[in-house]
């Protein structure tokens, strides 16, 4: 009998890492990707699935399940993301931030689909059935017939639910560059002319519609921000000039980003993205709440 728990209990292991990615981006918290996959491993433990011919597959399906409730639950209590009224999170997903010598292997199977923090950001503003039916469908490949029963919906609608929220993260979600090293090349630009206080270097690094958002966390002592436009994040530059000294770069759900340590604590994970060699968008988290499991001593200084 202990044998049989033991196998059964390697089982789900091995699928473990991909169940927290299905929940990561489904719920954009790390938290709640952990609740949930251990929801899915009660329900395994209680379920008989000796004759489940593909396990991957039925657990995929429980955590979405689980994940899609949460969602509903959200709305429920009103605990959407703030809204801007153009459809843009005011609330950021738990960034996945790593040393530049790369993501440990948790963090790797995070980021396999390689999801930027700013495409989580609008995943965060879909209904939680265009959510799951994007996340299944276009990130893990889940054919349509399996996504049907979990929204309550024919495949064709399910097919229709994917391809709304798919134009709703193509006009939101800048596609970032693939080349790590040219996005560090622009988010060294811009923290080089943030320390000289060069307005018009802050202003060519950027796209003309950058977007930055800025969130300081549910006690709102510290504010959240959404600016747009290169000249209006070029105003910041007193803000980013004070903080530079204190900047690490790091990796960010993958991409070029840094962290702000200050007496040696994390103060803000900034999240770029980069598109044509120009900063498309800036996401900044600084709420301590979300701040204080990151590592600072795992970051190196910052080259002056």
């Amino acid at each position: 009998m202990e044998e049989c728990d033991r196998m059964s209990e390697d089982d789900f292991e091995r699928h473990r890492p991909h169940l927290r990615a299905v929940a990561y981006r489904m719920l954009g918290s790390l938290t709640e990707a952990d609740d949930a996959v251990q929801e899915t491993w009660l329900r395994y433990q209680r379920t008989d699935t000796a004759a489940v011919e593909n396990l991957a597959g039925w657990l995929t399906t429980v955590v979405s399940r689980v994940c899609l409730n949460l969602l509903r639950a959200r709305a429920t209590r009103a605990e959407e993301p703030l809204d801007d009224g153009d459809g843009v999170s005011l609330r950021l997903p738990d960034p996945i931030v790593s040393p530049l010598t790369g993501p440990d292997p948790e963090q790797e199977a995070l980021l396999a689909d390689s999801v930027g923090l700013a495409l989580q950001v609008v995943l965060d503003t879909l209904s939680p059935a265009e959510r799951l039916a994007f996340v299944l469908h276009d990130l893990f490949a889940v054919p349509f017939d399996e996504v049907a029963p979990l929204v309550e919906r024919t495949p064709e609608a399910a097919r229709q639910l994917a391809s709304r929220a798919r134009r709703r993260v193509h006009d939101a979600a800048p596609v970032p560059d693939a080349d790590l090293a040219r996005q560090r090349v622009a988010v060294d630009a811009f923290y080089a002319a943030a320390r000289d206080g060069d307005f018009d270097a802050l202003v060519s690094v950027l796209d003309p519609e950058v977007v930055l958002r800025a969130d300081g966390g549910a006690s709102r002592t510290r504010p959240t921000v959404l600016l747009r436009g290169a000249r209006t994040v070029a105003g910041q530059a007193a803000t980013a000039q004070r903080l530079s000294t204190y900047v690490r770069p790091a990796l960010v759900n993958g991409a070029a980003g840094a962290v702000v340590v200050i007496a040696g604590r994390v103060f803000a994970v900034m999240a770029f993205t980069v598109t044509e060699g120009r900063i498309a968008a800036i996401d900044v988290l600084y709420d301590p709440a979300r701040l204080d499991a990151i590592d600072p001593t795992a970051f190196a200084v910052a080259d002056a």
